[in-house]
């Protein structure tokens, strides 16, 4: 008889507890993005999926159509002060330096190894190619893979001495959490490599690599030693930015989005494509205007710059996100 009133006394305790705390619990679930400031922004962000979420309402849309779209650099990590690919190159051209001996003396890779930046940004658009020629390619998809997974786990960005998959929004990560929620599917569409975004972004997204989108160079396949390989070329595939955004969204996911998410000039197509058509539509910029907790910067950048597609933003009715105003947070860790 003492134990069963000593649990039902228990009970009675839970129960109470419970009772005392719910109201703060479910002032917790409700918020579906903490991490937002209760500002234009997220109140946009709301209504959009209330919207399109609503069934019987004119502006429904059934889920197989809820498509987002995410650029990667400066949308969801940081770009600044280079981009993470760009590092990553930089590093295998150090790493592989030994077996280059030609390196030393042969621009853009003397540039790197000696750690002249003027003169690595002087070598243009076409310097860059062949750096990510000379590390990207010459390997099996497989072993890249491997090279690209090993880096992500090690390296560390210079300012904040964190990996940089650590660099990661903590305000997106909750939005892309928030539209999977209300039946979304979301796609990362970037200008980076799209075999080095694969490796991680389920992970640190949770995002699959089927609905990755980005650059790419040609691949052919190959028997070597009795096994299928398929083996990384030196020569550009696709470049998945600017124009190139809505070629990529269409050959590789085969629907127009209804929700696109970008911060650059490079986003400005996809913003276009996705918001400039019937029905109910959805775009905005994360515009990086906090150097105290990450950078500020726009229209004067050579990584992300913002320019075209902040005018196009007022004229479109897209967005904008002011990171130091309406962000709680930035990062996962601050």
């Amino acid at each position: 008889m003492f134990d069963r009133l000593k649990s039902l006394a228990g009970l009675a305790v839970v129960v109470c507890t419970m009772a005392f705390l719910a109201p703060s619990l479910a002032a917790a679930q409700s918020d579906p993005l903490p991490s937002w400031n209760d500002t234009a922004p997220k109140a946009a962000i709301v209504a959009f999926v209330k919207k399109v979420t609503t069934d019987g309402t004119p502006d429904f849309v059934p889920e197989p159509e809820r498509v987002a779209v995410f650029d990667n650099d400066g949308t969801l990590w940081t770009e600044h002060p280079m981009y993470v690919q760009l590092a990553f190159a930089l590093d295998r051209v150090k790493a592989e330096a030994p077996n280059h001996p030609e390196w030393k003396t042969t621009q853009p890779f003397k540039a790197v190894l000696e750690g002249d930046m003027k003169a690595l940004a002087a070598s243009g658009e076409k310097g860059l190619v062949e750096l990510i020629m000379a590390t990207h390619a010459g390997m099996s998809v497989d072993e890249f893979q491997k090279t690209v997974t090993d880096w992500i786990t090690a390296a560390r960005d210079p300012r904040f001495k964190k990996l940089y998959t650590e660099l990661v929004y903590q305000p997106m990560l909750e939005l892309l959490s928030y539209l999977r929620a209300n039946g979304f599917k979301t796609f990362i569409v970037s200008g980076g490599g799209i075999e080095m975004m694969r490796p991680w972004t389920e992970r640190v997204y949770g995002v699959p690599p089927e609905q990755v989108v980005g650059s790419s160079i040609k691949t052919q396949f190959e028997m070597k030693d009795g096994a299928p390989m398929l083996f990384r070329l030196p020569q550009v595939n696709f470049i998945d930015d600017k124009a190139g955004k809505p070629v990529g969204i269409n050959e590789h996911i085969g629907r127009r989005p209804i929700a696109a998410f970008g911060n650059s000039d490079g986003d400005l197509e996809m913003l276009q494509w996705t918001t400039l058509a019937p029905g109910a539509r959805f775009g905005l910029i994360v515009h990086h205007t906090d150097a105290e907790r990450e950078y500020a910067y726009d229209r004067d950048t050579e990584f992300g710059r913002l320019d075209k597609a902040l005018d196009a933003a007022a004229v479109n009715h897209w967005t904008v996100v002011d990171m130091k105003n309406d962000w709680k947070r930035i990062f996962p860790w601050n």
